[in-house]
């Protein structure tokens, strides 16, 4: 019986060998090359989809912990003379409070308070903004993702007759890819900033963390908390639209999912990436409401920046 496991194995490990010396080969080889020249602007489409979605991703909230409870609840009488484990702020970084349990507790009953009182959040309409256009860039980021992957998928099953057998039925869709010439799709939502409310013990035997991570959930719940504390001078009702995920969807419902730069929409392209910009942005005094918010393809978004232009 040993013998036949250890001679399956043999074969196993020799077939995947084959394998591999045959895939290269074949990746090296003219016809492939034809193929992955053939479909080179498609690949390059994607690519510049894929770096524009991971640029969008990389955002500072601007929250830093303000320490406050941490130097209340260090200076307890209990903890002279005795080493404070507490102390080890550099360990954490400026986006975990040190905190007592009472206040770690309250974070997890009820974390935007909590948040407010104990990071440098500033209740006002520039932070306010900030977090509009967070929520925007990471919803598209999420219906970005999955868009390019089917792209993706579409090109490659589109040119899988022309590859062998064996390429096709053994060779994973990551590889394949990548000899193709795609980048890798990120497909995680590890992206989403947190900030972290964390209880440790006198003698650091416990260490306890609270992490709240700005998911597009969580992103739109708090600016619908800032909001309802910030009165807006420009709003008759004292409050603005929120760039929630439900108003994205309704401005390209009315646009007809249409860009309104370039005019291309969903039904020439599919798998067309449709963001929506303030026609007059914010930092130029514009508002988050409906006559003042258009659709545009991702490629017409990034190149109009702050400008203030609508064609269609």
């Amino acid at each position: 019986m040993i013998e036949f496991i250890i001679d399956l194995m043999v074969i196993i490990w020799l077939t995947i060998l084959v394998y591999l010396f045959l895939s290269e080969v074949y990746f090296r080889s003219r016809r492939f090359k034809v193929i992955k020249r053939n479909i080179e602007v498609y690949t390059k489409e994607c690519n510049e989809l894929n770096d524009h979605i991971e640029g969008m991703k990389y955002v500072d909230l601007g929250f830093k912990t303000t320490y406050k409870s941490y130097l209340k609840y260090s200076g307890n009488k209990k903890t002279k003379g005795k080493k404070n484990h507490l102390h080890d702020l550099n360990k954490y970084g400026a986006t975990t409070h040190i905190c007592s349990r009472d206040v770690l507790r309250n974070a997890i009953s009820n974390p935007m308070p909590s948040i407010c009182r104990h990071f440098t959040v500033e209740v006002n309409e520039t932070t306010l903004e900030r977090l509009e256009n967070i929520l925007n860039d990471f919803s598209a980021v999420e219906e970005g993702k999955v868009l390019l992957k089917k792209q993706r998928d579409e090109i490659i099953e589109s040119i899988s007759n022309e590859l062998p057998y064996f390429i096709r039925t053994f060779t994973g869709i990551q590889r394949l890819s990548r000899k193709l010439g795609f980048k890798d799709i990120d497909l995680k939502d590890s992206y989403f900033p947190k900030l972290t409310f964390r209880y440790i013990s006198n003698a650091g035997h416990k260490n306890e963390p609270y992490d709240f991570i700005f998911d597009i959930k969580h992103l739109n719940e708090f600016i619908e908390f800032l909001s309802k504390k910030i009165k807006f001078k420009k709003s008759i009702e004292g409050q603005r639209a929120l760039m929630t995920p439900k108003l994205r969807e309704k401005i390209k419902a009315r646009d007809n999912n249409t860009c309104q730069i370039c005019g291309l929409s969903t039904k020439d392209e599919p798998n067309l990436l449709l963001e929506i910009d303030h026609i007059t942005p914010l930092s130029k005094g514009g508002m988050t409401a409906e006559d003042n918010l258009q659709t545009l393809c991702w490629k017409c978004n990034r190149s109009k920046g702050n400008k203030v232009y609508k064609y269609i």
